[in-house]
């Protein structure tokens, strides 16, 4: 029987946590071959700890790691497709794929959303930034244009686009990215219509593994995307899954019993999420501790 190996990657996310420590572990991952990528996410405020604590924003960060490191994959997980205008996004994403020589993986969700029921951290961002919340389902037809606009900036001269929620008049984007046809799309989502969106348009589909979405729900969630690729006449195996996963830095044996579990569940791909504060050598430890035991 063969057996999956998966690839890794890791994550920092950018609060409550100084820039020199992040660049520290990026700068290790980068000299450590079996981390393939590594990734921030796209929030201003806190979502955990002291309210009035620090945050970096995403681009701006990903962007000056970028031009420090030169072999990771990097890319946030996932921008939030509520907060840049399309257009823009799609020239920040081109000029960093040319500052890293095209190792930009673009992560992409549909941002925050009102939602019926439980707690929303998103309505404090995005009054606090003044961004607007909308519907899920007008979310995810937002993301539908956003990733249509993005692939005609990184492939057509000019083009004009005239969505129910974007116009683009001869948009024009150069340089184009360093990667044919633009960037890998990676897309994070877990609901009916995300899933059936991430099948059609993503080249790598993530979710969090626990305590974020328990087992059952991860294999349900697997399930309903592999139906979505049979509805649309396209092969699965063509979609990398990814899982992202916090790290126990006390009991990494619990973090390996995860990580084999989303293994055998179809995941090819885990990125390894840091807890704060990094403690000195973190990326040495991943390898020891979660990585290595796979390989």
């Amino acid at each position: 029987m063969t057996i999956m190996q998966p690839t890794f990657g890791l994550k920092t996310t950018p609060m409550h946590v100084p820039y020199a420590d992040i660049r520290r572990v990026w700068l290790e991952a980068d000299e450590t071959p079996q981390i393939r990528d590594a990734w921030l996410w796209d929030h201003f405020l806190p979502l955990a700890g002291p309210k009035n604590g620090d945050v970096l924003e995403g681009w701006t960060l990903l962007t000056a790691l970028a031009a420090q490191t030169t072999r990771l994959r990097l890319g946030l997980l996932v921008t939030s497709n509520r907060i840049r205008p399309p257009a823009v996004l799609g020239k920040i994403a081109s000029t960093l794929d040319v500052i890293s020589d095209g190792r930009l993986i673009m992560g992409l969700g549909a941002g925050g959303t009102l939602q019926p029921t439980g707690p929303n951290p998103a309505i404090e961002e995005y009054a606090a930034y003044g961004l607007t919340l909308v519907p899920p389902g007008e979310g995810v037809d937002r993301l539908r244009e956003t990733i249509e606009i993005l692939r005609r900036m990184w492939t057509e001269d000019e083009f004009d686009f005239h969505g129910k929620h974007f116009t683009l008049e001869r948009n024009r984007n150069a340089p184009k990215p360093l990667q044919p046809d633009g960037p890998p799309l990676l897309i994070g989502g877990w609901g009916n219509r995300m899933l059936r969106l991430i099948a059609e348009y993503a080249d790598i589909w993530n979710i969090s593994g626990p305590p974020h979405t328990d087992f059952d729900t991860l294999a349900d969630r697997v399930r309903r995307l592999d139906a979505e690729c049979a509805r649309i006449g396209r092969n699965p195996a063509t979609l990398s899954r990814s899982l992202q996963q916090i790290v126990s830095y006390d009991d990494p044996a619990e973090t390996r019993a995860i990580v084999q579990r989303a293994v055998d569940l179809g995941f090819d791909h885990i990125v390894l999420s840091l807890p704060r504060p990094y403690p000195d050598h973190a990326v040495r430890w991943l390898v020891r501790e979660i990585i290595d035991p796979f390989h």
